[in-house]
């Protein structure tokens, strides 16, 4: 450890209303790796009705003054700032006892975390700041009363609690989706590892990316500012189940009904199929990412395996396999490169691993580990929160408490045999909601029926066998795009999961109105509403000269024999209801009708224009649908529509500016009858940057 940090021991200091504060000193923070102060709290008092005043006018306003789709690019830019200062975040987080492989995941991921929200933006989001989330639909007879779903950004703050265990993917993740959505948020680090989220806010707000208000930093204790929210605000907490059910009933929570997602700590479970042998290559799958678990932050995650479920005729295969993996493990101080588990992230958090290993042993035996003296590297670590990797193994899995109630939040996990897999399923459902759980197997009937049983106790299921081992990551490792969170003990909440992150910090409202009506708040076409046709074809208009509703009905064209054998012969489709008279007779339509692909490529050829222009290429087909078929004879045409744009931003690859246009096609015959339908995305040069 540097001198600078033994000796100045540093206040850290909140970032409050848009400035710093703190400068006295008020608790003390103790490594955790040799005891020795590195860093203070600040004595002084927040205001918190300052901060929220600053958050929902400055903070607000400022987000407000950008869309989805550059806020999305704020993001990235974000997260290639803080990679370029990576290795100064990484010198801090040995201070928390973190390894630098504990620390990837909090650094590195993080970032990354922050580039996954920029993609999902500039990916699923509109320009603008309304979500038009489903396609509207008719609610009267005569096509002018429809209705639909939009999703706005709340106008309050979202107030972050964060657990000590990821000080900065913990802020990260959350901040990524409220940041998206439009909301500026308030960060409550854990005091004990809350100088590395201070160092990384740091970054943040010294980059000049960050809009003004949209990201305010508390050190230490959060004051009244939970009495003074409103219906507006969202409350996230990520810590013990304990604490997540004291916050959740704050009367002001309760009496303004503000949402309030709780993603607790939770006694998560590894299953050994009965199916794995143990000279199978899923056996040594199974030690490793059990042994992992227990040792990657010194067993300090949300996800890590508490519970380690067996066939009862693996019991001492699995002890022998995990004791010998563990023993190879070495602890001490993380600065050492040679030290794989460093310690845990305070004495506090020590003293009570130990208190639950104390109740635990009440119900089970000690396989490896508590030993009351251990080999340590590096000096000074003799004084530091340091926690033996210890293996349990449960006298009776099927008796009430034990490890499916108590949690040593630390290197602690507990072997419970099981007789079989209906047995292992019951006993995964004792831990009474959990973030996930890992089934190893190398049989899909397993995992076609225990999946869905584990779903339903679980947020995360991850299978696991040697064909997905080498992209695998882990068990302990939420994703951007995928759901965390789980239910029951777990917190009942949900984060992440891509665009479904984004969209707990909006509101949905649905709306009712006239076809032209909705176009006009959704910014999307609404079939029925307005349209407006020019002698200008659209496909001749830049990006930013296409109005939404702008269409063309096309000329007509009648199908005939010839366009059906052409098309057959061209494509290879030579399907039974456009070449066999007689067995087309004898089906519903009791005729032969035309490709649907056909139709399709006949339409695309009415509506086109062919020559050069600011049309640059097919991006995409969404929601396509053949209503009626298309015998010999009829007559179609085509209405293209613009439905929506979206400037993400993008340069094509000759460094042209260009943005999605979304376009409405309705294919009819001649009876005016819908024929096929679908949305067609085209990449649209833009005449400026």
């Amino acid at each position: 450890m540097s001198q600078s940090h033994t000796l100045k021991s540093p206040v850290l200091q909140s970032f409050i209303a848009g400035e710093w504060l703190g400068n006295q000193a008020g608790q003390a923070l103790a490594s955790p790796v040799n005891g020795e102060t590195i860093y203070h709290t600040h004595a002084e008092t927040i205001d918190f009705g300052r901060s929220l005043k600053f958050a929902r006018t400055k903070g607000r306003a400022s987000l407000m003054a950008m869309d989805f789709q550059s806020r999305a690019s704020c993001l990235r830019d974000l997260g290639k700032h803080l990679l370029e200062y990576k290795e100064s975040l990484y010198a801090i987080s040995l201070l928390t006892g973190a390894t630098r492989n504990d620390s990837w995941v909090d650094i590195e991921g993080g970032a990354g975390t922050l580039f996954a929200y920029a993609s999902v933006g500039r990916r699923e989001l509109p320009s603008g700041n309304l979500i038009h989330e489903d396609d509207a639909f008719p609610l009267g007879r005569d096509g002018q009363f429809f209705g639909t779903h939009i999703l706005v950004p709340r106008q309050g703050v979202a107030v972050h609690i964060n657990a000590f265990n990821f000080p900065i993917w913990g802020m990260l993740e959350k901040f990524a989706a409220n940041f998206l959505a439009g909301m500026p948020c308030i960060v409550k680090p854990a005091t004990s590892t809350s100088y590395l989220t201070e160092a990384c806010v740091r970054l943040m707000q010294e980059s000049g990316l960050l809009p003004e208000g949209s990201l305010q930093l508390i050190i230490g204790r959060t004051g009244d500012l939970l009495d003074r929210l409103d219906g507006q605000d969202v409350v996230t907490f990520t810590g013990s189940a304990s604490t997540a059910a004291k916050l959740k009933v704050t009367p002001n929570i309760i009496n303004n009904s503000i949402p309030f997602n709780a993603e607790a700590d939770s006694l998560n479970c590894a299953i050994l199929a009965p199916d794995v042998s143990v000279d199978s290559p899923e056996f040594d799958l199974f030690i490793k990412e059990v042994a992992r678990e227990m040792t990657v932050k010194a067993g300090q995650k949300c996800t890590a395996i508490r519970r380690v479920l067996i066939p009862e005729n693996q019991v001492q295969a699995v002890s022998e396999r995990l004791t010998a993996r563990l023993a190879k493990v070495s602890i001490g101080d993380p600065h050492l490169d040679t030290v794989r588990m460093g310690a845990l992230a305070s004495f506090e958090q020590k003293a009570d691993v130990l208190a639950q290993l104390e109740e635990l042993l009440k119900s089970s035996q000690v396989v490896y580990g508590h030993e009351d003296s251990f080999e340590l590297l590096g000096k000074g670590s003799e004084k530091g929160a340091f926690v033996q990797p210890t293996l349990l193994l449960s006298n009776d899995p099927d008796a009430e408490g034990g490890a499916h109630d108590i949690e040593a939040f630390g290197p602690i996990s507990t072997l419970m045999p099981y007789k079989n897999i209906d047995h292992a399923i019951a006993l995964a459902a004792r831990g009474k909601g959990s973030l996930v759980t890992t089934l190893v197997t190398q049989d899909p009937e397993i995992a076609r029926k225990v999946v869905p049983a584990l779903a339903a106790w679980h947020g995360r299921v991850h299978i696991l066998n040697e064909a997905s081992s080498k992209e695998s990551t882990g068990h302990g490792s939420p994703l951007p795009m995928l759901k965390h969170g789980g239910p029951g003990r777990a917190g009942g909440g949900e984060e992440l999961g891509g665009i479904r992150g984004v969209k707990h910090y909006m509101q949905r409202a649905a709306i009712q109105g006239s076809p032209t009506m909705l176009s006009a708040v959704t910014g999307e076409y609404v079939r029925g509403g307005e349209t407006y046709e020019s002698d200008v074809h659209p496909f001749r208009r830049y990006f930013e000269d296409l109005r939404i509703g702008e269409s063309l009905l096309t000329h007509r064209r009648t199908v005939t024999e010839t366009d059906i054998v052409n098309f057959g012969c061209l494509s290879g489709d030579h399907f039974y209801m456009h070449f066999d008279d007689i067995a087309a007779r004898d089906s519903q339509f009791e005729q032969r009708i035309a490709h649907g692909y056909f139709v399709l490529s006949a339409a695309a050829g009415l509506f086109v224009s062919p020559g050069e222009g600011p049309v640059l290429a097919n991006y995409g087909l969404d929601t396509l649908r053949f209503i009626t078929p298309v015998p010999i004879g009829d007559t179609i045409r085509a209405r293209l529509t613009c439905k929506r744009k979206i400037d993400q931003g993008k340069l094509s690859p000759k460094g042209e500016p260009q943005g999605v246009v979304v376009w409405d096609v309705q294919v009819t015959n001649q009876h005016d009858e819908l024929v096929a339908s679908y949305d067609i995305l085209t990449l649209v040069k833009k005449q400026f940057d």
